[in-house]
């Protein structure tokens, strides 16, 4: 066993909300270091290169719940961040040769709705603002600590305060907040709407890294999640990051360098030294140790909990709760390399055009999202997948050759778990074919377009960022996982079971997306808990 130098907080994991609560950390005063397994930061959210010549986000594909908070206390701009919104927010090309755009204003999105229904387009507004306005109380609730069950009574008046701005709510609104917390969103779109191509744009968002049917209870919830996010003020937008998802991370490392941040990169940790009930160091794969007065976790917390803790040290409901925290996300990420931009049939053209530069959904009705969950659930992946395509750099010519463009692929569902012995390994690239085959059928040029890509399996994702199940979130938004139960009841508040433990990552409250809320919100008890004296030596 080699000592070192002992620290105030050491983190595990340095992907963003890693990083963004190191930067908090620091400025309160501690000397805080962070070890990450791979030889850059970001997590999830890096750029790199895939192809020869070819950059692109690698997981982590584009930017709206990054909070403003983090943005503006970080001094990302100022350390080259630059964020792009999406002239046409998403695009929907249809097999009968229809197409519906929607963004980026709402008369032209109403404009787009009525060739479908008139009627739609009549309700959308209404639509607009019940999701604003309960997305306002979830943005509110989103940078505060829940209250955690069996607390004191900070806990007890954090629950009370959050009773009361749901109180102010009129009754109108309050059921609508009760909808999108309780019932699928399928249920919730086939009530507002009756055009398959509006719903379908809309309910892609529920499932996005949520293994499930539109239509199963709780998939309204995910919905919301996807549009409480913000892009340079403007509420519900998304955006590109200039120079890929890895520009933001590269500018929380800056900052947490400027502010005394030690970052190792190429440390892996194999556990956590826990003596008398208390979190001490962290112990490298080397047999380093790395004692520090707290140790704050932005892993997933299964990996955390049934990987680097002896369970000796945790009791058996925990332990066995840990193992039932549900983890899959059902994603295959790839990206891909192309001498042309895709010539869609419903909407041709080879030059940029706005909708290249939108989120194209491939998935035409909630019916064939539900058949591609129920197919994946029998077969491991569906026969006709659910596709999202980003093409960056129509807006960012960092990323590709002049005349020639890179693509972000983001598709569902594929099961982490394959059935009759099949392996991800030996799959992968059959169910990458099938995606290229999808797109091909709305854009005839796509395949032959094709120069090189890299595709990331859900099992990939695991091993390559430690998203356990292929989890983009860290575990599964469900009630039973979200706000005082995230990631388990009793440990809501960033504090682990293990005295001076703590977890900073998206495993808690609010979840998943890279917003750097988790690494905020935990940084503000852990230094809560620094000034209080209860982390001193």
């Amino acid at each position: 066993m080699h000592a070192q130098q002992k620290y105030d907080a050491v983190i595990l994991g340095g992907g963003h909300n890693g990083l963004v609560c190191a930067c908090y950390l620091a400025a309160a005063g501690m000397k805080v270091r962070v070890l990450e397994r791979r030889s850059v930061v970001g997590g999830a959210a890096v750029t790199e290169e895939f192809f020869p010549g070819f950059r692109n986000s690698t997981a982590a594909y584009t930017v709206s719940l990054l909070h403003r908070q983090v943005i503006e206390d970080l001094r990302l701009h100022q350390h080259g961040l630059k964020i792009l919104e999406r002239p046409v927010s998403n695009f929907l090309p249809l097999d009968d040769g229809r197409f519906l755009k929607i963004g980026p204003t709402l008369n032209a999105t109403q404009a787009e709705v009525a060739k479908f229904s008139r009627r739609d387009a009549e309700v959308l507004p209404r639509y607009y603002a019940m999701l604003e306005r309960v997305a306002q109380v979830m943005r509110e609730l989103a940078v505060e600590t829940p209250p955690n069950a069996g607390g004191g009574i900070r806990d007890a008046l954090s629950g009370l305060a959050a009773g009361n701005r749901l109180r102010k709510l009129d009754m109108p609104a309050r059921r609508d907040v009760l909808d999108l917390f309780t019932k699928s969103a399928g249920q919730l779109l086939d009530a507002w709407f009756e055009s398959d191509a509006l719903k379908a744009a809309f309910g892609f968002d529920a499932i996005v890294g949520n293994f499930a049917s539109p239509y199963t209870p709780g998939s309204a919830y995910v919905l919301l999640h996807h549009v409480f996010g913000e892009v340079n003020g403007k509420p519900g937008a998304w955006g590109h990051s200039v120079g890929g998802m890895g520009a933001i991370t590269q500018a929380m490392a800056a900052e947490a360098r400027a502010r005394g941040v030690e970052i190792s990169t190429d440390t892996a940790v194999e556990r956590v030294l826990v003596n008398g009930g208390t979190a001490r160091a962290a112990v490298l794969s080397d047999g380093t140790e790395i004692a520090a007065n707290c140790v704050v976790s932005n892993l997933n917390p299964r990996l955390l909990f049934l990987k680097l803790i002896d369970e000796t040290e945790l009791d058996a409901d925990f332990i066995a709760r840990m193992r039932n925290y549900r983890c899959e996300s059902a994603t295959l990420r790839m990206n891909v390399a192309l001498s042309e931009l895709p010539d869609f049939t419903a909407l041709p053209g080879r030059d940029v055009q706005a909708h290249h530069q939108s989120g194209i959904i491939m998935a035409p009705s909630l019916k064939f999202m539900e058949r591609a969950y129920f197919d994946a659930r029998n077969s491991g992946w569906s026969r006709e997948p659910i596709v999202e395509m980003l093409i960056p750099s129509t807006v960012d010519l960092t990323l590709a050759p002049a005349g020639r463009h890179v693509a972000s692929l983001f598709c569902q569902h594929f099961s982490y778990d394959l059935p009759d012995g099949k392996r991800w390994d030996d799959c992968k690239e059959a169910a990458a074919d099938l995606v290229i085959e999808t797109v091909n059928r709305h854009a005839p040029n796509f395949k032959a377009s094709v120069l090189g890509r890299k595709v990331l399996s859900p099992l990939d994702l695991e091993r390559d960022f430690g998203l356990i199940g292929g989890d983009i979130f860290h575990g599964a938004l469900t009630l039973d996982q979200l706000y005082s139960a995230r990631p388990v009841l009793g440990n809501a508040n960033y504090r682990g079971p293990l005295a001076r433990l703590y977890m900073c990552g998206s495993g808690t409250h609010p979840g998943g997306g890279v917003s750097g809320v988790p690494g905020m919100n935990a940084a503000r008890e852990i230094t809560r808990d620094w000034r209080a004296g209860r982390l001193k030596s």
